[in-house]
């Protein structure tokens, strides 16, 4: 592989006269790739969407790109879908306040790839100033890190309350949404701060129900949720992080609509709904996970 980085989005003219030498790698890019996501760590950069373009180049393995050159075999190469699906399933995955964040991470799923060798990334925002705001990243195989996991280990179980009472027997893995705290909430002028201010009353409930068991510990991002469950803990969730960085979350801060919707999110093997009958509460039509009454 070249050491110089500086052509990778240059003119091929450019690039080739820096690439002079015996077995140049070669490159597979995308250009100019434009869509609309919501990221940023400002306020105002939320609630709404503004435009990324990515310019994607990956120097690919010497032996892999010989093999798939000489065969022609489609499912030998590095598909240029693995490019556009890495941005995709990245911004699907969780809102994000940095660039760097996003980038690293679409770097370290396309370097998955085992005919991957390096990948020069340029990320940029088209709609905050004239111009345009970026990150540009070089990332090698050799020193980037694994891809995160996508597997979930052993599948858990959601456990709704419907009143603040710790169940008495709760195995592992499982994740306990605490039910909401029953008392006024400050007046606010606009959904979205209401939503805020009731999403901040259920994390106040969530670690008040935390203290009552030092078995019990609190959680709020995905991250924090998949490494719990994978080793069978049990944990409450805080859900104002996950729900307000998370695509196509609930617009709501009631505990039914969020119990279910985490439930769905990890495949959860059951929605247990605790202190009331069957039918007590209205889970919402599309949950796809069993529910049970205890």
């Amino acid at each position: 592989m070249t050491d110089d980085r500086s052509p990778a989005f240059g003119a091929l003219d450019a690039r080739a006269r820096a690439m002079e030498g015996p077995n140049p790698p070669d490159r597979l890019s995308l250009r100019d790739h434009v869509v609309t996501a919501e990221i940023g760590a400002f306020q105002h950069e939320r609630g709404h969407g503004q435009r990324l373009r990515f310019n994607v180049v990956v120097e690919l393995a010497p032996a892999g790109a010989q093999e798939s050159g000489a065969e022609d075999d489609v499912d030998r190469i590095l598909s240029y879908d693995r490019l556009t699906e890495a941005i995709a399933a990245e911004l699907a995955a969780e809102r994000l306040n940095l660039l760097e964040t996003l980038a690293e991470r679409i770097a370290a799923r396309i370097l998955a790839a085992p005919q991957a060798a390096r990948v020069f990334l340029r990320i940029e925002k088209l709609d905050l100033v004239p111009g345009a705001l970026g990150v540009e990243i070089v990332r090698d195989r050799s020193a980037a890190p694994a891809a995160r996991e996508t597997g979930q280990g052993p599948r858990a179980a959601v456990h709704l309350l419907l009143r603040p009472v710790l169940p008495a027997r709760v195995e592992g893995p499982a994740v306990v949404v605490a039910p909401a705290p029953g008392l006024p909430l400050p007046p606010v002028a606009t959904s979205e701060a209401r939503r805020h201010v009731a999403l901040l009353a259920l994390e106040q409930a969530a670690w008040s129900l935390a203290a009552r068991d030092p078995a019990l510990s609190v959680v709020a991002t995905r991250t924090e949720l998949d490494w719990a469950l994978k080793r069978g803990r049990r944990v409450v969730w805080a859900p104002a992080k996950l729900v307000l960085d998370t695509p196509g979350a609930p617009d709501t801060a009631e505990p039914v609509a969020l119990a279910a919707w985490l439930a769905d999110l990890l495949d959860a093997d059951a929605l247990v709904v605790h202190g009331g009958a069957h039918g007590a509460v209205a889970i919402p039509a599309g949950c796809r996970v069993p529910v049970r009454y205890a």
